[in-house]
């Protein structure tokens, strides 16, 4: 099979030709129709993530696709099914899991992290019974690759009870509109927020815009900006402090993009988050068992992942678009590589 991997950290990603996959117990093989790249595949190229062990590797977390092949005690799901999944998917048998949150499950897998992931054209998956979600006819797999991280987890952080809990009126600040941000604008949108986008790039604002943002911001136009919720969706120190920074007291900040690299260990303003009583969450995905709940919205037209959709390019083409993420020369949005064989 066709897939692009990389030998050292930081390295040219290399299509090349791999063994295809077995599945593994209670695992299936998913032919790979639509994968996303997303700013978590550049962490993890970089070297960030320190849950890739060993070179080479291939990435790729957010997938979907047709099961062509089912590993022993699988039994719920056949050949020819159409589907995706949680890019944190849960072992099924931790307390973590019984509760329904697969997306903290302490031995959760990766799939392009703990193992080879789907910037191929096949990738396998372990505990398929607990993490497949079935694909609805009128889901497209380029809309459904860009659910399962970006548009899942920022779905679940601002919807969820549990997590920011935006109601139809409060004040939202989003700061940074990839992928991850555009999908925050949407679904604050319909939640009836009211919705202010920051972002260092005209285009990406414009985006934001389009999508329903009332406010657009550059980082340098916040002074007098105070909001209910704040959204870090980049994860930079710069982005986490001033979201913090702009919350009202008893504000809810949500934590989405991840803290890595040198902005692991950022100096956050206790004094502040104390004497407002601010609250910080963070949000780690969403598991397969909300994906219904989602799938809903989706099927209402009430949301619309398929217009965060920027580039559609091919394997060939993923080496040099990772390689721009690092100065945010992809276009906004998600994209999607949705040709993998040469």
């Amino acid at each position: 099979m066709k897939a692009a991997q990389f030998t050292s950290f930081g390295a040219t990603l290399e299509i090349v030709d791999l063994p295809r996959p077995d599945p593994p117990p209670g695992g299936v093989v998913i032919g790979v129709a639509a994968a996303g790249l997303c700013r978590s595949d550049w962490h993890a190229w970089q070297g960030h993530d320190p849950d890739i062990k060993s070179l080479p590797h291939v990435l790729g977390h957010e997938f979907s696709g047709e099961i062509v092949a089912l590993g022993s005690g699988v039994s719920s799901w056949h050949i020819g099914d159409r589907v995706t999944a949680p890019f944190a998917c849960g072992c099924g048998s931790c307390r973590q899991c019984a509760s329904g949150n697969t997306q903290v499950c302490p031995d959760q897998y990766q799939p392009g992290v703990s193992g080879p992931g789907a910037f191929a054209e096949f990738v396998a998956l372990p505990f398929a019974e607990t993490n497949l979600v079935r694909l609805p006819d009128h889901v497209g797999f380029a809309a459904a690759a860009s659910l399962g991280c970006r548009f899942a987890t920022a779905y679940r952080a601002l919807a969820h009870p549990d997590q920011a809990n935006l109601q139809a009126g409060e004040r939202v600040a989003i700061f940074g509109c990839g992928g991850v941000g555009l999908s925050a604008v949407m679904i604050a949108k319909s939640l009836g927020a009211e919705v202010t986008a920051i972002d260092i790039r005209d285009r990406a604002l414009e985006s934001a815009g389009q999508l329903g943002a009332d406010h657009l911001l550059h980082p340098e136009q916040l002074d007098g900006l105070e909001v209910e919720v704040a959204v870090d969706a980049l994860g930079t120190t710069d982005t986490c402090i001033a979201a913090i920074m702009a919350l009202a007291p008893r504000g809810r900040h949500v934590q989405i993009g991840l803290m890595l690299g040198d902005d692991a260990a950022p100096a956050v303003p206790v004094g502040r988050i104390i004497a407002r009583e601010l609250h910080l969450i963070g949000s780690h995905g969403m598991g397969a068992a909300a994906y219904p709940e989602l799938l809903a919205q989706v099927a209402s037209a009430a949301l619309q992942p398929e217009r965060l959709i920027g580039d559609l390019i091919a394997l060939s083409e993923l080496p040099a678009a990772i390689g721009g993420m690092d100065r945010f020369a992809t276009q906004p949005g998600v994209t999607i590589i949705e040709k993998f064989s040469a």
